[in-house]
């Protein structure tokens, strides 16, 4: 069936900067990444939310803006750069997203700053939690905080001239810093910057003290801060002695962060990354960030030096750098958050016995944050310790800090099992982690492969070797999620400890494809990119259209963080035309316009935020009741299905496919609490409960089945 596009032409939309091309078909991605975390803020603004989760959420908004920034603004400034101005799938050329993308954000700015003001900081104050401004400080207060300065700001803080004998000083990426403007006695006015130290707290906390009015009264403890930037603009004259402090205000940059790795060209990939690492902190300046109170001349200084343009120039009302208010979520104030959630574990591992032994008896499926990590970390100590193990391979992604896993692969090499680790050293903003870890596995013995030349190695996968009395089996976990035992008790992720030849035989041949030389073109179960997923997945949308047109009873359901690759928006056009029924579960960017009559009236999208980062996916096919499903790590984006290493492993076991489609699919299709429908427009519209049920989908109970 032919793809029937309609109203083809782009239509134009009125801006502040002039007429903007809006297409009838796509959304454009960077619109709809501002879009998810518009969702994001909307948790902040909730006030069904505990008031410590509201401030968590508002620190996210605030980090993904910046790295929203360091990443896709900066992709963009650098077409425009380099002359390029080629329209996106969208209609927009770079330099319509630019201001597309500005004009989306100023509003949202001031009502993020709006929020913090008129209603986040007072009812923290309510509660005992006091975020004070410098003139805010009593007597005592001052006294103490001017102390703490001597003693442990002073000493780490380095003023940096600006003259005609001085270059302008280099300003690193997302550090807070006050431009100061002197008096000379001698020269006149001077400009100097002064970093604020990111060694040391943001909030400085005021001694219990000082925050309570008895101390030792058996009640709520108070607790009381000071913006330590405050701190250092109320002592400037001891960096200058001698000179008048005429003006200081906080300023802070965003740079390019994006590595471009010439892996074709780098002789040594470790090092290659290494020295990207070191040089992100020198990427273009994308952001300039400053207070509303700061003088014109000032930040046309900044403007000037920076080589950067006033439309990069963002001025908002003070503190700078939200994230950091992630530092309250620290306080033991358990009132003021969610309650704590405790995982469980699977019923048929409840019972202690060998994992090894449960895992012969039948497919074993995970879901975090419900279900404990636990099991995972257990399945990789019990093979490095058991003698009939002779070798253990994993790939890792974004393991964390102080990892069990990794720990795991250390000890099990120390117990002389053949270990093989293939470390993605390009996992964004996690290359250091990577980097430290890939010497230590190296260390103890462990072989280190680091990924493939072009392609990001995102499969999540485990693969235990053991010898039995009936000869060499193989053991694999299957995931959706990194082996992250810290991201594993927020995200929600599937993961599936299976002994099925199919299964195992394919994660075999995938892992000698990683390692060695292969050019393996077929796979038994396994879809793996970008070799056979894409092929596979548009086949069984296909499929899915066949049985509308000769049954009717065509239907899909697709969970995953981002849909934006085109090809498959087409085919899901197709298919919506056909009359299948289509439900996407999209977390973040969308690039589908849902609704539209005539092109996808049967598509219908939804995305839920909450407390847990939905993180999974699962691409379901009814096939005429003899349904198709497979969960993995690949999402619909072009980067996933062509140039990374993915894997989308089936669930064919009846009891699993049906708590997977009837009990998550269903709960996330019916839940009224965390889920925003997406318009044909491209805004969402959360959804209320109204008189009837809270249909919650995050909440535990309906999230895995009683015991």
């Amino acid at each position: 069936m032919a793809l029937l596009m309609i109203a083809q032409e782009i239509t134009p939309v009125e801006t502040v900067d002039g007429p903007l091309r809006v297409s009838p078909t796509y959304l454009n991605r960077e619109l709809s990444w501002i879009e998810f975390n518009r969702r994001v803020f909307s948790e902040a603004l909730d006030q069904r939310n505990p008031l410590l989760e509201r401030v968590k959420f508002m620190a996210i908004f605030a980090s993904n803006f910046d790295e929203f920034f360091m990443i896709r603004v900066s992709g963009i400034m650098q077409q425009i750069s380099a002359g390029v101005q080629k329209q996106s799938p969208d209609g927009l050329t770079p330099t319509e997203q630019l201001k597309a993308i500005r004009k989306t954000l100023l509003p949202l700015i001031e009502q993020e700053r709006e929020l913090l003001f008129t209603d986040l900081l007072p009812r923290l104050t309510e509660q005992g939690i006091r975020l004070l401004d410098m003139a805010d400080l009593n007597a005592q207060q001052r006294a103490w905080a001017d102390d703490y300065f001597r003693r442990q700001i002073f000493p780490v803080l380095t003023p940096l001239a600006f003259d005609s004998s001085r270059p302008f000083p280099f300003i690193s990426n997302l550090s807070l810093n006050l431009a100061v403007m002197i008096q000379d006695p001698q020269k006149g006015e001077l400009f100097a910057r002064v970093k604020v130290p990111e060694v040391l707290p943001r909030l400085i906390a005021l001694p219990a003290e000082l925050s309570n009015p008895d101390p030792h009264a058996l009640t709520r403890r108070n607790h009381c801060f000071v913006w330590i930037e405050q701190l250092i603009a109320a002592n400037l004259e001891m960096l200058f002695p001698g000179m008048d402090v005429v003006i200081s205000s906080p300023f802070r940059i965003t740079r390019n962060a994006d590595m471009e790795i010439e892996e074709d060209e780098a002789d040594d990939l470790l090092s290659s990354i290494e020295q990207g690492v070191r040089q992100r902190r020198f990427g273009e300046v994308v952001r300039l960030t400053v207070d509303t109170a700061m003088p014109e001349r000032i930040s046309n200084l900044l403007l000037t030096n920076l080589k950067i343009g006033p439309k990069e120039l963002y001025a908002v009302r003070g503190p700078l750098g939200l994230a950091d208010l992630m530092e309250l979520t620290k306080l033991d104030r358990p009132d003021l958050k969610d309650p704590p959630h405790m995982p469980t574990l699977p019923v048929v591992l409840r019972g202690g016995g060998d994992m090894f032994d449960t895992i012969r008896q039948g497919d074993v499926l995970l879901h975090h944050p419900y279900h404990s990590f636990s099991p995972v970390i257990d399945f990789i100590q019990s093979a490095a310790d058991d003698p009939q193990v002779l070798a253990i391979k994993q790939t890792l992604y974004r393991v964390g800090s102080n990892s069990p896993i990794v720990k795991a692969l250390m000890h099990a090499r120390e117990q002389g099992k053949q270990v093989t680790a293939v470390v993605e050293l390009k996992a964004r903003f996690d290359e250091e982690n990577n980097i430290i870890w890939a010497k230590a596995l190296e260390r103890a013995g462990v072989h280190v492969v680091y990924g493939l030349l072009g392609l990001k190695v995102h499969a999540k996968l485990a693969l235990v070797v053991r010898k039995e009395q009936d000869g060499i089996r193989c053991y694999a976990h299957l995931g959706t999620g990194n082996y992250n035992a810290g991201t594993a008790r927020v995200y929600t992720d599937l993961g599936m400890f299976t002994c099925r030849p199919d299964l195992t035989a394919d994660v075999v041949d995938l892992f000698n494809f990683l390692t060695a030389y292969s050019r393996q073109a077929t796979y038994r179960s396994l879809l793996i990119a970008p070799v056979t997923l894409r092929q596979r997945l548009m086949g069984l949308v296909r499929a899915e259209i066949r049985r509308q047109q000769e049954h009717g009873d065509g239907r899909i359901i697709f969970k995953m963080n981002a849909f934006v690759d085109h090809q498959f928006i087409d085919l899901l056009y197709e298919a919506s035309q056909a009359g299948v029924q289509i439900d996407l579960i999209v977390r973040g960017m969308c690039s589908l316009r849902p609704g539209v009559p005539g092109l996808s009236e049967h598509i219908r999208v939804r995305s839920i935020i909450g407390p847990f980062l939905e993180h999974s996916r699962i691409y379901y096919f009814a096939n005429g009741g003899n349904p198709v499903l497979y969960l993995g790590s690949a999402d619909m984006m072009e980067r996933n299905l062509d140039r990374r290493v993915e894997e989308l492993y089936p669930l064919e076991d009846p009891a699993l496919l049906a708590y997977v489609r009837d009990m998550l699919l269903a709960n996330y299709l019916s839940d009224n609490v965390r889920a925003h429908i997406l318009q044909p427009d491209g805004s969402y519209v959360r959804i209320e409960p109204g008189d009837g049920p809270r249909l919650d989908s995050q909440v535990p109970s309906r999230m895995i089945p009683e015991a």
